[in-house]
């Protein structure tokens, strides 16, 4: 397929997730639109062969629209204000992370007007999204997904998982685990420690056994490092929990684990907002006076 014949994709969020994913879609050769609310930091796209453009002019020029904002009331703000420029028979892709009854008000909002709708949302970070190897769980129609993973496979792993709203919901679920995770290995991390082991010694000896995971490996060693230069922020994490708990409300399920990690990443939020995930360490030791994991100075 030549790039005049393939769909003209407009990007709503250049960000530290969009950014990369844009390039990703410019590179492969599809005709990309960018708009970013600070427009400095789209201009890395035209490097990659994208255009810049107004809000209006990116709504009017879109085969596929893909949102990549900071949360779901910003999302609505955007897709409301460019609502009237779509075409009847856009394809709307929000990748943004958002609550799941946010993610059925937009799809309810756009189906009136005949623009349809995917709830996308991704997880792996900044890397993830560098590398073109993040999971993308979409919520909506099957029609409307198999219309839209050509693109989507070229920023990762995309898979359908319900109908709209699931895909959101999917995200909440791995976000959950993604936090509990965290706030579990630094506290291994620092009893190691604190009993008299050695922390790095301990992290490579359970990596072989059930205890292995992404979240052990990556955010294991940064704890290790002190390094809390931010990837995922911290900000993103409270949000995500507050989500969940919501989606746990709205489901009628009470989540006593996930109520005890939100507490925890709420008070890291108040020093280290900006602060990666990872930061979830600080927390503990603030809990624990006189403990700490390492000698390392803490990199932000």
């Amino acid at each position: 397929m030549t790039k005049e014949n393939l769909p003209q994709i407009s990007f709503f969020g250049t960000g530290l997730m969009g950014l990369p994913m844009a390039s990703l879609i410019s590179l492969a050769g599809y005709p990309l639109t960018a708009w970013n609310r600070t427009r400095a930091k789209a201009e890395p796209l035209l490097g990659v062969g994208a255009r810049i453009a107004d809000m209006p002019d990116a709504a009017r020029s879109a085969d596929i629209v893909i949102t990549m904002l900071e949360d779901g009331p910003v999302v609505l703000q955007v897709i409301t204000s460019i609502l009237p420029l779509l075409r009847p028979g856009t394809l709307v892709i929000d990748m943004s992370s958002t609550r799941q009854s946010e993610a059925l008000q937009i799809h309810d909002l756009l189906k009136k007007h005949h623009v349809s709708f995917l709830d996308a949302p991704v997880s792996g970070g900044v890397l993830g999204a560098e590398a073109g190897t993040l999971a993308i769980m979409a919520g909506g129609a099957l029609s409307d997904f198999e219309r839209a993973e050509p693109v989507l496979k070229i920023m990762g792993h995309p898979t359908r998982v319900g109908p709209a709203g699931c895909g959101q919901l999917a995200k909440l679920c791995n976000q959950l685990i993604v936090g509990g995770t965290i706030s579990i290995v630094a506290e291994a991390l620092l009893l190691a420690q604190a009993g008299g082991a050695d922390p790095a010694a301990v992290r490579a000896a359970i990596r072989g056994g059930f205890a292995e995971s992404r979240i052990l490996e990556v955010h294991g060693q940064r704890m290790l490092d002190r390094n809390f230069v931010p990837g995922g922020q911290v900000k993103s994490q409270v949000k995500d929990m507050d989500n969940i708990l919501a989606a746990a409300r709205d489901a009628g399920l009470r989540l006593p684990v996930t109520s005890l990690v939100t507490d925890l990443y709420h008070h890291i939020q108040e020093t280290f907002a900006n602060a990666d995930q990872a930061a979830a360490l600080l927390a503990l030791e603030a809990l624990n006076p006189g403990k700490r994991l390492g000698a390392s100075d803490d990199q932000f």
